[in-house]
């Protein structure tokens, strides 16, 4: 094996990929990433300090909101900088231990987002089934046990996922097929055996997101029941309402991320620009859209938010 196959983990480059075939259009194409980016990072931040700032949203509901902004505006930071660099500057050059850091983050707060939002689905089961003792289970020491849960959680079982990239040896190509490290994308590129690293990789997932994927259905069918439970009809509606805007996130969560999978598997006739504008779309689709949902079809959040513009504006 040549000197430059043995090069240690440290001083390898990685070469990011910007939309294959449209590197003329990079300018134009980085115009909607930005609306998106400064949409994610507007919305999130202003419904994350309308709950902070309003006494009346300190309620479990809107701590677990505060809870999804933060982790969305953390999946939009983690990708800013080298999607937009490759598009501005083709800025295409990340050194393997910011590679490893940077994908650390965005499986990190995907794991995240995906723990919150099978903690809201338990908070609106609680709200619905056992309204009158609903701030008694879910206390503010409880929520922040559950917030500390998700970190530790999170950490613990993408840690050795990452970890182990390190003991691989990249002999390949170091050009990676993303906008950002993917961690399948950079096993592609050793010449090591990685069965370690998928297995460990595949356990991580189906722990986390794969898991949440099964008990936030099963929380909604229990839900439902006790909805269909409920004698007055009003009251039913009333009280499905509320769940409405948590479905609305759990959608936009996992259908990109399946729409994700099924491409990769089935679409591999496709351009390859259309893997690629899928990949870089499906992280920001739900920073972007969480925000819209629920400053629209939660009250509260909508009144706080104007407040708050309107005070700026005064």
């Amino acid at each position: 094996m040549s000197n430059l196959q043995n090069t240690t983990s440290s001083s390898i480059i990685f070469m990011l990929t910007g939309v294959p075939g449209l590197e003329a259009f990079h300018t134009w194409i980085s115009i909607p990433f930005c609306f998106l980016y400064a949409t994610a990072l507007s919305g999130n931040s202003l419904v994350l300090f309308a709950i902070i700032t309003q006494p009346s949203l300190h309620k479990p509901m809107y701590y677990f909101l505060s809870m999804l902004s933060t982790t969305d505006l953390g999946l939009s930071v983690s990708t800013l900088f080298t999607m937009l660099g490759i598009f501005w500057f083709n800025a295409r050059e990340i050194s393997f231990n910011a590679c490893l850091s940077q994908m650390f983050f965005i499986k990190f707060f995907t794991v995240m987002e995906s723990s919150v939002l099978l903690a809201m689905a338990f908070d609106r089961f609680v709200a619905i089934s056992d309204p009158l003792r609903y701030a008694i289970i879910l206390t503010d020491s409880r929520i922040t046990q559950i917030g500390v849960a998700i970190v530790i959680r999170g950490t613990l079982t993408l840690t050795p996922m990452v970890a182990l990239l390190t003991r691989l040896s990249y002999c390949h190509s170091r050009v990676l097929h993303h906008s950002y490290c993917f961690h399948p994308d950079v096993m592609k590129l050793s010449c090591t055996d990685t069965r370690l690293n998928n297995a460990v990789g595949l356990t991580a997932m189906i722990s986390t997101v794969g898991v949440d994927s099964i008990l936030i259905p099963f929380s909604y069918v229990l839900i439902i029941k006790t909805i269909l439970s409920i004698a007055s009809p009003e009251e039913r509606k009333k009280a499905f309402s509320t769940c409405i805007s948590h479905i609305g996130a759990v959608a936009i969560f996992y259908i990109p991320l399946i729409s994700l999978s099924f491409v990769h598997r089935f679409g591999k006739r496709a351009p390859a620009y259309v893997h690629t504008m899928i990949a870089n779309t499906y992280l920001l689709i739900p920073p972007v859209m969480n925000p819209v949902i629920y400053s629209v079809k939660t009250k509260q959040i909508c009144r706080a938010v104007i407040k708050i513009l309107h005070s700026k504006d005064t």
